[in-house]
C-alpha cells in the first residue's frame, strides 16, 4: 500500500502532518511530489500554483525555501464537513530534507518530479540525497523517482545510483496495444518498475485524409490479465496501479498481479487490505 501524496484524502498532501498520519495506518511506502525552490532547495508540492493549496501564490520557482516553508501548506484543505481546520492549524510546506528525515529508513520513498526545468530540479534533489548520504541516512538505495515528464527522468538517469520508474509513454504504449490488438508490445525487462491508472479517461483518435474522429471513452479500464501477463514476462516487474479507492478496484489489482496500489486515502485502504487479508476464501 503506497500513500498517494503521503494521503491526500486524509490530510494536507505532501505534508509531515500527511506522513505521520500514513505512517500510523501503517503504509507500505510514501508516494510524494517535489518541485525545486528558487534558490536550489527541492521541496514537497504539487500544483502550478501555491495558491491552488496554500495561502501563497505564484509558483515554486519564484520563491526561496525559507519564504515557501512559511506558507500553509493546509490552507485549502477541507474536512468532511467542508471545513478548513489547518487555517486555524498551520502545517508548514516541508523541504525534501525534512520529509526523507521523518520517514523511516526502512521504508521506501517514491519521488514524483513535478518541475517543469529539470536541470534545476534534478542536480538539487541529487544534492540532498548525497547530504543525506554522508550523514549516513542511506537515500538512494531506498528512493525510486518518477515523472509524467520523460525530460526529469532522463536527466535523473545521468545519476548512475537512481532507480527510475519505467517512462508513462513507454507504460501507456504498451498498456494501450495490449487492450487493443491481445499483443504484448516489448515486455519490460526484470527488474522494472511501471505505474499507470486501473481506469482512466481516454480519447481513441481516428485519422481520415480530411480530418478525425475522435471518441472519449470515460473511465476505461486500463488493465487486464492479459496486459498483465506482458507486464510480467519477465522476473522482478513490479506494476503500481494508480487509483485504488475501493474494495472492489483493491480486489481487481491483487487479481492483476500488482505488486503494489497507489491510494489518496491510507486510512480508508488499509481497513480495506486488512479486511481482504481476514476474509475467508
Amino acid at each position: 500500500m503506497i500513500a498517494h501524496r503521503a494521503g491526500t484524502a486524509d490530510f494536507p498532501e505532501n505534508t509531515v502532518r500527511a506522513i505521520d498520519g500514513a505512517l500510523a495506518n501503517k503504509v507500505d511506502m510514501m508516494w510524494l511530489s517535489v518541485q525545486v525552490s528558487r534558490d536550489g532547495v527541492p521541496v514537497l508540492y504539487r500544483p502550478a500554483d501555491l495558491s491552488a493549496l496554500t495561502d501563497g501564490t505564484g509558483k515554486v520557482a519564484d520563491h526561496d525555501a525559507a519564504s515557501l516553508t512559511r506558507l500553509n501548506a493546509g490552507y485549502q484543505f477541507k474536512d468532511a464537513s467542508g471545513g478548513y481546520p489547518y487555517r486555524t492549524h498551520p502545517t508548514p510546506l516541508p523541504t525534501l530534507e525534512e520529509a526523507l528525515r521523518r520517514i523511516p529508513q526502512h521504508m521506501g520513498v517514491l519521488l514524483d518530479m513535478k518541475s517543469a526545468d529539470p536541470q534545476a530540479l534534478v542536480p538539487a534533489i541529487a544534492k540532498t540525497m548525497d547530504a543525506l548520504e554522508g550523514q549516513g541516512r542511506r537515500q538512494w538505495q531506498r528512493v525510486r523517482f518518477y515523472s509524467t515528464e520523460k525530460p526529469n527522468l532522463d536527466a535523473m538517469a545521468s545519476y548512475p545510483q537512481a532507480r527510475l520508474f519505467e517512462d508513462r509513454d513507454t507504460t501507456r504504449t504498451r498498456l494501450v496495444t495490449s487492450r487493443l490488438t491481445g499483443d504484448c508490445l516489448n515486455a519490460p525487462r526484470s527488474g522494472t518498475w511501471a505505474a499507470f491508472e486501473l481506469r482512466r479517461d481516454v480519447t481513441v483518435t481516428e485519422k481520415f485524409t480530411l480530418g478525425e474522429g475522435r471518441s472519449p471513452v470515460k473511465q476505461a479500464l486500463m488493465w487486464d490479465r492479459a496486459a498483465s501477463a506482458c507486464f510480467h514476462t519477465r522476473s522482478l516487474v513490479r506494476t503500481v496501479l494508480i487509483g485504488i479507492e475501493t474494495k472492489d478496484d483493491y480486489t481487481a489489482a491483487k487479481n492483476l498481479d500488482a505488486y503494489a496500489v497507489l491510494t489518496d486515502s491510507p486510512q480508508r485502504m488499509m481497513k480495506i487490505k486488512n479486511e481482504t487479508a481476514t476474509t475467508p476464501r
